[in-house]
Protein backbone atom coordinates (compact mmCIF):
# COMPACT_ATOMS: atom_id res chain seq x y z
CA UNK A 1 0.00 0.00 0.00
CA UNK A 2 3.33 2.68 0.52
CA UNK A 3 4.81 2.06 -2.58
CA UNK A 4 5.30 5.11 -4.42
CA UNK A 5 4.62 7.00 -1.33
CA UNK A 6 7.51 9.57 0.04
CA UNK A 7 8.91 9.15 3.46
CA UNK A 8 6.28 11.89 4.67
CA UNK A 9 3.26 10.12 3.27
CA UNK A 10 4.13 6.81 4.73
CA UNK A 11 4.36 7.76 7.84
CA UNK A 12 1.34 10.06 7.11
CA UNK A 13 -0.08 6.39 6.40
CA UNK A 14 1.57 4.87 9.65
CA UNK A 15 -0.31 7.43 11.35
CA UNK A 16 -3.42 6.99 10.02
CA UNK A 17 -3.89 3.00 10.13
CA UNK A 18 -2.63 2.92 13.87
CA UNK A 19 -5.48 5.75 14.41
CA UNK A 20 -8.35 3.76 12.35
CA UNK A 21 -6.98 0.20 13.76
CA UNK A 22 -7.70 1.95 17.42
CA UNK A 23 -11.25 2.68 16.45
CA UNK A 24 -11.85 -0.86 14.93
CA UNK A 25 -9.36 -3.36 15.91
CA UNK A 26 -8.09 -2.75 19.14
CA UNK A 27 -10.77 -0.60 20.79
CA UNK A 28 -8.32 1.67 22.58
CA UNK A 29 -9.62 5.50 23.14
CA UNK A 30 -6.49 6.55 24.05
CA UNK A 31 -4.53 5.31 21.28
CA UNK A 32 -6.79 7.19 18.87
CA UNK A 33 -6.59 9.97 20.63
CA UNK A 34 -2.88 9.93 20.86
CA UNK A 35 -3.04 9.97 16.85
CA UNK A 36 -5.00 13.25 16.78
CA UNK A 37 -3.66 16.94 17.12
CA UNK A 38 -4.22 18.66 20.29
CA UNK A 39 -7.67 20.54 19.17
CA UNK A 40 -9.30 17.97 16.51
CA UNK A 41 -12.66 17.65 15.54
CA UNK A 42 -14.40 14.83 13.85
CA UNK A 43 -17.97 15.51 11.71
CA UNK A 44 -19.87 12.33 10.86
CA UNK A 45 -22.05 14.43 8.25
CA UNK A 46 -25.42 12.15 7.61
CA UNK A 47 -26.13 12.23 11.38
CA UNK A 48 -24.18 15.45 12.18
CA UNK A 49 -22.26 13.40 15.44
CA UNK A 50 -18.89 13.47 16.15
CA UNK A 51 -16.89 15.94 18.36
CA UNK A 52 -15.70 19.20 18.04
CA UNK A 53 -11.77 19.79 20.27
CA UNK A 54 -10.02 17.47 22.16
CA UNK A 55 -12.75 16.84 25.38
CA UNK A 56 -15.64 16.40 22.40
CA UNK A 57 -13.86 13.99 20.23
CA UNK A 58 -12.78 12.05 23.52
CA UNK A 59 -15.91 11.51 24.54
CA UNK A 60 -17.72 11.06 21.40
CA UNK A 61 -14.94 8.07 20.83
CA UNK A 62 -15.79 6.54 24.64
CA UNK A 63 -19.34 6.59 24.90
CA UNK A 64 -20.97 7.03 21.29
CA UNK A 65 -18.43 5.05 18.69
CA UNK A 66 -15.47 3.33 19.35
CA UNK A 67 -17.78 0.75 21.68
CA UNK A 68 -20.97 1.55 20.11
CA UNK A 69 -20.13 -1.19 17.40
CA UNK A 70 -22.24 -3.86 15.70
CA UNK A 71 -20.56 -7.40 16.67
CA UNK A 72 -20.10 -8.63 13.10
CA UNK A 73 -18.93 -5.14 11.99
CA UNK A 74 -16.87 -5.45 8.89
CA UNK A 75 -15.37 -2.62 7.08
CA UNK A 76 -14.12 -3.20 3.49
CA UNK A 77 -11.52 -1.11 2.03
CA UNK A 78 -11.99 -0.03 -1.59
CA UNK A 79 -9.92 2.61 -2.09
CA UNK A 80 -7.47 4.93 -0.93
CA UNK A 81 -5.78 8.46 -2.02
CA UNK A 82 -2.93 10.00 -0.03
CA UNK A 83 -2.07 13.41 -1.05
CA UNK A 84 0.29 16.24 0.90
CA UNK A 85 -1.63 16.67 3.70
CA UNK A 86 -4.83 14.84 2.71
CA UNK A 87 -6.13 11.24 3.40
CA UNK A 88 -8.86 10.04 1.84
CA UNK A 89 -10.26 6.41 1.98
CA UNK A 90 -13.46 5.12 0.10
CA UNK A 91 -15.18 1.62 1.85
CA UNK A 92 -17.67 -0.47 2.52
CA UNK A 93 -19.51 -0.99 5.64
CA UNK A 94 -21.31 -3.92 6.04
CA UNK A 95 -23.34 -5.00 9.57
CA UNK A 96 -26.45 -6.04 11.07
CA UNK A 97 -28.38 -3.87 13.23
CA UNK A 98 -28.25 -5.18 16.50
CA UNK A 99 -27.60 -2.71 18.71
CA UNK A 100 -28.27 1.26 19.10
CA UNK A 101 -26.03 2.95 17.26
CA UNK A 102 -25.95 6.26 18.06
CA UNK A 103 -23.14 7.86 16.11
CA UNK A 104 -25.06 6.71 12.76
CA UNK A 105 -28.66 6.23 13.92
CA UNK A 106 -29.14 7.91 17.63
CA UNK A 107 -32.39 7.03 19.16
CA UNK A 108 -33.08 3.99 16.96
CA UNK A 109 -33.63 0.85 18.47
CA UNK A 110 -32.23 -2.07 16.70
CA UNK A 111 -33.90 -3.93 14.10
CA UNK A 112 -32.40 -6.93 13.06
CA UNK A 113 -31.45 -6.09 9.77
CA UNK A 114 -28.46 -5.81 7.32
CA UNK A 115 -26.59 -2.51 6.23
CA UNK A 116 -24.17 -2.72 3.40
CA UNK A 117 -23.07 0.88 2.74
CA UNK A 118 -20.16 3.15 0.93
CA UNK A 119 -18.39 5.25 3.88
CA UNK A 120 -15.91 8.04 2.39
CA UNK A 121 -13.73 9.17 5.08
CA UNK A 122 -11.83 13.02 3.78
CA UNK A 123 -8.77 13.41 6.62
CA UNK A 124 -6.81 16.56 7.33
CA UNK A 125 -3.26 15.16 8.73
CA UNK A 126 -1.19 17.45 10.36
CA UNK A 127 2.38 15.94 9.84
CA UNK A 128 2.10 12.27 11.54
CA UNK A 129 -1.04 13.49 13.67
CA UNK A 130 -4.91 13.29 12.37
CA UNK A 131 -6.48 17.08 12.66
CA UNK A 132 -9.59 16.51 11.25
CA UNK A 133 -12.68 14.01 9.62
CA UNK A 134 -15.11 14.41 7.52
CA UNK A 135 -16.83 11.00 6.82
CA UNK A 136 -20.12 10.27 4.61
CA UNK A 137 -22.49 7.86 3.61
CA UNK A 138 -26.10 7.30 2.14
CA UNK A 139 -28.78 7.77 4.88
CA UNK A 140 -31.48 7.15 2.78
CA UNK A 141 -29.60 3.99 1.62
CA UNK A 142 -28.95 2.97 5.35
CA UNK A 143 -33.06 3.89 6.47
CA UNK A 144 -34.37 1.74 3.11
CA UNK A 145 -32.53 -1.13 4.56
CA UNK A 146 -33.47 -0.88 7.64
CA UNK A 147 -37.21 -0.74 6.09
CA UNK A 148 -38.08 2.92 7.53
CA UNK A 149 -38.46 4.42 4.16
CA UNK A 150 -40.17 2.71 1.03
CA UNK A 151 -37.68 2.83 -1.52
CA UNK A 152 -39.88 1.45 -4.16
CA UNK A 153 -41.85 5.05 -3.57
CA UNK A 154 -38.76 7.48 -3.67
CA UNK A 155 -35.49 7.58 -5.55
CA UNK A 156 -33.36 5.38 -2.69
CA UNK A 157 -31.23 2.32 -3.21
CA UNK A 158 -30.41 0.16 -0.70
CA UNK A 159 -27.43 -3.04 -0.68
CA UNK A 160 -26.82 -2.31 -3.93
CA UNK A 161 -25.39 1.67 -3.82
CA UNK A 162 -22.19 -0.45 -1.85
CA UNK A 163 -21.99 -3.63 -3.74
CA UNK A 164 -21.58 -1.27 -7.12
CA UNK A 165 -18.36 -0.05 -5.42
CA UNK A 166 -17.18 -3.91 -5.00
CA UNK A 167 -18.37 -5.29 -8.06
CA UNK A 168 -18.91 -3.25 -11.64
CA UNK A 169 -21.14 -5.62 -12.99
CA UNK A 170 -23.52 -4.30 -10.51
CA UNK A 171 -26.94 -2.92 -13.13
CA UNK A 172 -26.94 0.98 -12.97
CA UNK A 173 -30.02 3.05 -13.74
CA UNK A 174 -32.56 0.71 -12.32
CA UNK A 175 -34.24 3.71 -10.83
CA UNK A 176 -34.57 5.34 -13.98
CA UNK A 177 -36.42 2.43 -15.64
CA UNK A 178 -38.35 1.74 -12.95
CA UNK A 179 -39.67 5.40 -13.88
CA UNK A 180 -40.28 4.75 -17.41
CA UNK A 181 -42.07 1.42 -16.04
CA UNK A 182 -44.14 3.71 -13.43
CA UNK A 183 -44.93 5.87 -16.20
CA UNK A 184 -46.05 3.26 -18.80
CA UNK A 185 -48.20 1.64 -16.13
CA UNK A 186 -49.83 4.96 -14.96
CA UNK A 187 -50.49 5.56 -19.12
CA UNK A 188 -52.08 2.34 -19.65
CA UNK A 189 -54.35 2.79 -16.12
CA UNK A 190 -55.71 5.90 -17.63
CA UNK A 191 -56.42 4.64 -21.26
CA UNK A 192 -58.20 1.83 -19.38
CA UNK A 193 -60.29 4.31 -16.80
CA UNK A 194 -61.31 6.36 -20.40
CA UNK A 195 -62.32 3.02 -22.30
CA UNK A 196 -64.27 1.96 -18.79
CA UNK A 197 -65.40 5.95 -18.79
CA UNK A 198 -66.35 6.13 -22.99
CA UNK A 199 -68.77 2.71 -22.49
CA UNK A 200 -70.32 3.83 -19.55
CA UNK A 201 -71.03 7.02 -21.49
CA UNK A 202 -72.93 5.32 -24.41
CA UNK A 203 -74.54 3.25 -22.62
CA UNK A 204 -76.14 5.78 -21.15
CA UNK A 205 -77.17 7.61 -23.82
CA UNK A 206 -78.63 4.56 -26.12
CA UNK A 207 -82.14 5.13 -26.08
CA UNK A 208 -84.37 2.14 -25.20
CA UNK A 209 -87.12 0.83 -27.56
CA UNK A 210 -90.30 0.16 -25.62
CA UNK A 211 -92.60 -2.31 -26.94
CA UNK A 212 -96.30 -0.80 -26.27
CA UNK A 213 -99.54 -3.01 -26.98
CA UNK A 214 -102.71 -1.18 -28.17
CA UNK A 215 -106.09 -1.77 -26.56
CA UNK A 216 -108.96 -2.85 -28.11
CA UNK A 217 -112.38 -2.94 -27.66
CA UNK A 218 -114.98 -5.58 -28.18
CA UNK A 219 -115.38 -7.05 -31.44
CA UNK A 220 -111.57 -5.66 -32.13
CA UNK A 221 -112.64 -2.25 -32.47
CA UNK A 222 -109.86 0.11 -31.92
CA UNK A 223 -110.65 2.23 -29.09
Amino acid sequence: MSDGLSPAQQKMLAAYEFHTGAEFVTHRTEDAMASMVPDPYVALLPALTGGNGAAEVEDFYEHHFIFNMPPDMELVPVNRIIGGDYIVEESVFRFTHTVELDWMLPGLAPTGRRVEIAVVSIVKMDGEKLAHEHIYWDQASVLAQLGLIDSEKLPVVGADGARKILDRTVPVNQLMKRLVASAAERRAQRAEGERSRTVASASATTPVCESRDTPVGPKGAKR
